[in-house]
């Protein structure tokens, strides 16, 4: 009996150390992760083009690192016919804006999207959707002529569904006076032709 007691008793010491040993031992931490940050539009530029009702143009750019440098796409989503299609665009420049137009008035839409190439001169990429794809139309140079007194400031505007162009040049006469220089565009198939206009035939809101 003596011998079922002591082994009893030592049972129960047992038992009350390793009960202490459990509520005296640190429990694991639970690990907590930071929940991972979307950014709602991480897209350097997005824009929504609606030509007609059920046919969009999407633009978005992308890049890492510096602005100036990455790629564009254009989507085209045509719900109507259930067709969609896309352009992907290697990018040199800040896209600044995007729009759409028929300046040839042919029934095909052409997406203009403009560029800041420097700091303060702009261009444009322009692609007209025609037979279910995109076609680029190489957007004209400023001629040696035109940049007598260019220094950037460019600003594109539309008036009256015609495309123009204005940016600030000294004058010739007085270098102490700035002047405004305005050329209006027009395309004919898939080349553009450049004229210039007098300042009050070019006004419009850009």
């Amino acid at each position: 009996m003596k011998l079922q007691k002591y082994t009893k008793q030592h049972l129960l010491l047992i038992a009350g150390m390793l009960f202490c040993f459990a509520c005296t031992e640190e429990k694991p931490k639970p690990v907590i992760t930071e929940a991972t940050k979307i950014e709602k539009n991480p897209f350097r530029f997005y824009k929504d083009i609606e030509v007609k009702p059920g046919l969009n143009f999407e633009i978005l750019s992308w890049g890492k690192g510096v602005d100036s440098i990455g790629g564009y796409q254009i989507l085209m989503s045509d719900s109507v016919r259930n067709n969609y299609k896309s352009a992907a665009v290697d990018r040199k420049g800040i896209i600044t804006d995007a729009w759409n137009m028929d300046l040839d008035n042919d029934g095909n839409p052409e997406i203009y999207i403009q560029l800041l190439s420097k700091k303060n001169v702009s261009d444009l990429n322009v692609f007209e959707y025609a037979g279910g794809d995109f076609n680029k139309i190489g957007f004209p140079s400023l001629s040696a002529n035109q940049k007598k007194g260019y220094a950037g400031n460019d600003k594109f505007f539309i008036k009256n569904g015609d495309l123009f162009r204005s940016f600030p040049v000294k004058d010739t006469v007085d270098s102490t006076k700035t002047i405004s220089k305005t050329y209006q565009y027009k395309l004919s198939g898939s080349s553009f032709s450049t004229s210039e206009v007098k300042p009050e035939e070019g006004k419009g809101k850009s």
